[in-house]
């Protein structure tokens, strides 16, 4: 996590009606050199600011397209640090991105080193080649990551992914990726950093066909790799034996939906809707389980009088909730304890009419900038992605 200096006391003791003025009026002085992205996650105070809307990725392809439409030369995330990195590496280099409060990080994003990374990389290919059998290891990102972990994924041929394309590229990996995987030869996945979304996509989906006729049913072969341990914790044979490595990370919002949350929402008639970072055993019993993208769906597509609890971020139920009482449709969070993205919630009015009073002033403060080799690395990772899911929004840039 990076260092954030204190802001001058000014900020701190203005009113949130008066930072939203101040903001409103930076806005309209900076005009369409500026665009302000929003994550669903994110407070309404600071939401009722942005530009566009969205998720991490979703939010970085449409700054890639819009801020050379606009002519915009500052990008202001307000999300955490890796969403900044992923716009910066998606969008033109005379772009600025810039994050409201430095310390506002992604803790699963953090659970995943470059040096952990490099070490565990080497310590499966020893391991494999200690058994001397033919296989190849293809690593997979999660967007939740670092761009360094972005970058050594996209060196080694793997790529980046989504909830909602895991099982796509779960696909393409198992498949060889770019390198088609060649007679006798077999196929293993490092995926980092979220154990959850690994683990629920190699066991909720049918990998079978050209791609390995003994994952039918799910892959049944993960092991967990644990960076803390030697070796990850496991043994070599174990390191071998699995067909999938996760990565033993995970998201401080999502792990705190339990089982028998699921299980009082379920006796209380209410449908449970959750999302793939939480933990097999919630997903399993939960109705659905999607990316936020298909949460926001189902719900806006949910019948009137239906009852629905939601496992994700608070601040993005609350706002689909009141939503969704319009259409008289009930919408609740799974858990009552406070599930919070803490550090998503360091972004705030006060850092964010500072930073623009810096702007406005020809100062350019935070901003986030990645180095061109691992910018071109990690773009590597994430068009490999696109190419396998486009979009409206797959273009990486005008230029592309």
């Amino acid at each position: 996590m990076l260092w954030q200096p204190s802001l001058p006391e000014r900020y701190l003791q203005a009113t949130e009606d008066e930072l939203c003025v101040a903001i409103a009026g930076r806005r309209r002085e900076l005009g369409s050199k500026l665009l302000v992205l929003g994550h669903h996650y994110q407070q309404d105070d600071v939401i009722r600011h942005a530009d566009l809307v969205g998720d991490s990725l979703k939010l970085s392809q449409m700054a890639a397209i819009e801020a050379p439409k606009r002519g915009a030369k500052h990008i202001m995330f307000c999300g955490v640090h890796f969403m900044a990195e992923t716009a910066d590496i998606l969008t033109d280099d005379d772009v600025g991105v810039i994050l409201p409060d430095l310390s506002a990080g992604c803790s699963m994003a953090d659970m995943a080193s470059y040096e952990d990374t490099v070490d565990a990389w080497e310590s499966i290919h020893a391991a494999i080649r200690a058994a001397n059998t033919n296989q190849r290891v293809v690593p997979l990102t999660y967007v939740n990551s670092t761009a360094a972990i972005k970058a050594f994924v996209g060196q080694h041929g793997g790529a980046c992914c989504t909830s909602s394309n895991a099982a796509r590229v779960f696909e393409w990996a198992l498949a060889g990726g770019d390198s088609p995987k060649t007679r006798g030869e077999e196929i293993k996945i490092l995926f980092l950093p979220d154990q959850h979304l690994g683990r629920n996509t190699a066991k909720t989906h049918d990998f079978v066909t050209e791609v390995d006729a003994a994952a039918r049913g799910g892959i049944a072969e993960t092991a967990l790799w644990n960076p803390k341990l030697d070796h990850g914790g496991l043994a070599h044979d174990r390191i071998v034996d699995a067909k999938v490595l996760l990565w033993a990370g995970h998201c401080s919002v999502h792990k705190l939906f339990r089982p028998e949350h699921v299980a009082d929402a379920r006796a209380a008639g209410r449908t449970v809707l959750v999302h793939p970072e939480c933990a097999q055993e919630v997903v399993d019993l939960a109705d659905l389980a999607g990316s936020t993208e298909f949460i926001i769906d189902t719900i806006d597509r949910a019948a009137p009088g239906s009852q629905w609890s939601v496992g994700t971020e608070i601040h993005l139920v609350n706002r689909i909730a009141r939503r969704a009482v319009e259409r008289s449709v009930d919408v609740r969070i799974l858990s009552d304890c406070q599930c919070l993205c803490t550090t998503m919630y360091r972004i705030d009015q006060a850092h964010m009419a500072w930073c623009l009073d810096q702007l406005a002033a020809g100062k350019v403060v935070n901003r986030i900038s990645v180095h061109p080799e691992a910018k071109r690395l990690a773009r590597l990772a994430l068009e490999r992605m696109l190419r396998l899911t486009p979009t409206r929004y797959g273009a990486l840039s005008s230029a592309d």
